[in-house]
């Protein structure tokens, strides 16, 4: 066997080895003799010394590779309930209270701030947005229609404004049924940016972020590929308008209520105290009337008297009077009597804007940056307490009961319920964007899987319609038709996409593509960002912009990029399961340049792009941190002030020589290369037996 490196002359410690005769271990040379005498008298000690056994791992054992997506274990950390005396369980009860209470109140901050951030996306792009609506010609194109119906849902941050423009557009004749679907499709796709903006704010841990990543893009994707197979269909068939036409005719709908609002009760007294906006401008900007355009959306009075009288005006000529009994001339003018209708404004909101002459652009800039900062410390103060409180027993249970299967061989069926708690909780809270972004946060911290997020987001899609649908019922008669069809058009929409994505365990395709998202997104944080940029603004503008131009030109742009994109998707699958078929060059992307088959050299250039801002912003921290300590009392060294520094993972630690070569309690003897083996001054032999390595 090969010597202990950089040891190979190093002897044992033979005072802190020795055994007594009972094999009890002394540190201490004079208790461990054994007095024997040999055959002419002499006493002879003998000392026995414990085998010395190696920290070297001689034989590498193979380490099992840990999954990135198993869920993390909530361990609590504190004292058990059990170990806890009467005054530590009163008091771990008062915080339990006490943590669900801050708990409530954060979501309900948060819930809001999603609110008046949708406000602030309409006071920003809103009139942008209607004007989208104001070119029929464009929009009989089902590919220009998805892609505006994305762009408004960005814009505005709300699916249900979005869907009530269309509504008013199909009711007013203005667009036909068979163009308003693609635009409720995009409408579908951009609702899903909201919480992909939430799980951006879980960036700071790695794992974390994988996971809220993940669990939100699952629903894009399953947007996408929901859209990237139903449009050419509903295009080439019309599938979509016939069925929901047969649905609206054979049963007759009457008018009913309106759908209980039970999250707007809660959260209205709040926000209507920062903002109010008249939406109804949207509409008449999508009907392009002319004489809302300089308008501002920003409500300032919300009680006003409507008044019908009438009044003696003058008209034209006796064929302008509306009867010929009320119609006289006097000299030059003919009279008659006509309905006027005026509006007095009575009082004024109680928002904070209402004295303020500030344009709509600025105000909802300001509401904007306000409800970004409220919407990332509520979320990271509820990660927090949601990692306080899920811990031990309490984390157990909960993830036990939310990622369980039933019993074989019903186990299919869990998802299907999964599926109905989400459209269940989405109908109680009136908007699958709320739902959605409170989840993320769960499945960041790993209380919720993929795999159980996936059916739950299919549930809000189905929830959403149905709010819609109660809605349209509650529409006036003249709209009841057109509204009840675009509702519905929006439910089988979903529905289909869960047909197509669903059932089959191998066709859940938004998982798959989710999780390699949330790799790549872990990795290269950045990359996040970008994803939102490319799929939720570049690529829409792009085909708007192209179909501005004319059908033939996106045509033409469009084909080459398709082919490209199948074409890498084609060889990717044969790489991966039959790369035998492919000559050699084609098995690896080798064959590109460096910088077309892997981010890296893109991160080192955006890292360098950003260093700059980086060290600025590091300096700030710093000295935000040092304040703080001096203010706290707390050690320099504390760990905020090293909040900028990135901790490097795997560091390797230097292998410690065991103890039994520890060149510092060699004996003197050894050192000087005596050996105890002779005899004493006293006349005592000493034998040593030792155990090699």
């Amino acid at each position: 066997m090969a010597p202990w490196p950089e040891l190979e002359n190093s002897q044992p410690t033979s005072e802190k080895y020795t055994v007594k005769a009972d094999g009890e271990q002394s540190a201490k040379p004079e208790k461990a003799k054994e007095t024997e005498k040999d055959d002419t008298g002499t006493a002879i000690t003998k000392i026995e010394l414990v085998p010395s056994h190696s920290t070297a791992t001689l034989i590498e054992e193979p380490t099992e590779v840990e999954d990135p997506w198993d869920l993390p274990e909530l361990k609590d950390t504190g004292l058990k309930w059990s170990e806890r005396d009467t005054k530590g369980k009163i008091l771990c009860v008062f915080q339990g209270i006490g943590k669900f209470i801050l708990l409530l109140v954060f979501l309900y901050f948060f819930v809001c701030s999603l609110d008046v951030l949708s406000s602030a996306f309409q006071l920003v792009g809103g009139k942008v947005a209607g004007k989208f609506f104001n070119n029929n010609s464009i929009m009989s194109n089902p590919l220009a229609g998805m892609v505006i119906g994305v762009l408004v849902t960005v814009l505005v941050q709300s699916s249900s404004t979005s869907t009530s423009i269309v509504v008013s557009m199909v009711a007013s004749s203005l667009l036909p049924v068979h163009a308003a679907i693609p635009i409720i499709m995009g409408a579908n796709i951009g609702t899903s940016i909201t919480n992909t903006i939430v799980a951006l704010m879980q960036a700071g841990d790695r794992k974390e972020f994988r996971r809220a990543f993940a669990g939100a893009t699952v629903h894009d994707f399953f947007n996408w590929l929901s859209v990237l197979v139903l449009l050419p269909l509903e295009a080439a068939t019309g599938y979509l308008e016939r069925l929901t036409n047969l649905v609206v005719e054979s049963f007759h709908f009457k008018n009913g209520e309106e759908a209980p609002e039970l999250l707007k009760v809660i959260t209205d007294p709040f926000t209507k105290l920062i903002i109010q906006l008249d939406k109804s401008i949207l509409n008449q900007i999508a009907m392009n009337d002319e004489s809302v355009q300089n308008k501002s959306m920003i409500k300032i009075w919300c009680k006003t008297f409507t008044n019908v009288t009438e009044r003696n005006v003058t008209v034209p000529s006796p064929e302008n009077c509306t009867s010929p009994s009320l119609c006289w001339t006097d000299g030059l003018y003919t009279w008659t009597i006509k309905n006027v209708t005026y509006k007095e404004n009575i009082a004024k909101c109680q928002h904070i804007f209402v004295n303020f002459n500030l344009s709509d652009a600025i105000v909802g800039t300001i509401l904007l940056i306000t409800s970004l900062l409220i919407l990332c410390t509520c979320l990271i103060l509820i990660v927090k307490l949601l990692g306080s409180v899920l811990r031990g027993q309490v984390a157990a249970v909960i993830k036990k009961t939310i990622n369980t299967d039933f019993p074989y061989p019903f186990s299919w069926v869990t998802g299907y319920l999964a599926i109905l708690v989400g459209a269940g909780m989405t109908f109680i809270v009136q908007s699958s964007s709320v739902f959605t972004s409170a989840m993320t946060p769960l499945i960041g911290i790993g209380v919720i899987s993929i795999q159980r997020a996936y059916p739950l987001t299919l549930g809000a899609n189905i929830g959403t319609t149905t709010t819609a649908i109660l809605a349209a019922l509650a529409s006036p008669g003249s709209t009841l038709k057109s509204s009840l069809q675009i509702a519905l058009c929006h439910f089988f929409f979903n529905i289909s996409g869960i047909i197509l994505w669903y059932p089959i365990p191998f066709t859940r395709l938004p998982i798959r593509l989710a999780k390699g998202l949330g790799n790549i997104s872990s990795k290269y944080r950045w990359f996040a960002i970008v994803y939102l940029i490319i799929f939720f603004f570049l690529i829409p503008l792009a085909v708007f912009g192209l179909s501005l131009i004319g059908w033939p030109v996106l045509v033409g742009v469009a084909s080459p990029i398709v082919l490209v994109i199948l074409l890498v998707v084609v060889l990717k699958i044969l790489q991966s399961f039959c790369p035998g078929s492919l000559p050699q060059k084609l098995r690896s992307w080798d064959f590109l340049p460096f910088w077309m088959r892997s981010l890296e050299p893109w991160d080192k250039l955006i890292t360098s792009l950003t260093s700059f801002f980086q060290m600025r912003c590091c300096c700030c921290c710093r000295v935000c941190c040092r304040l703080c300590c001096g203010l706290c009392g707390c050690s320099k060294c504390c760990r905020c002030s090293k909040c900028c520094e990135d901790l490097e993972e795997g560091k390797d630690e230097p292998v410690k020589s065991p103890e039994a070569f520890n060149n510092l309690a060699m004996d003197k003897e050894a050192q000087d290369g005596v050996t105890k083996s002779e005899v004493d001054a006293s006349g005592t032999k000493i034998v040593s037996s030792v155990t090699a390595l």
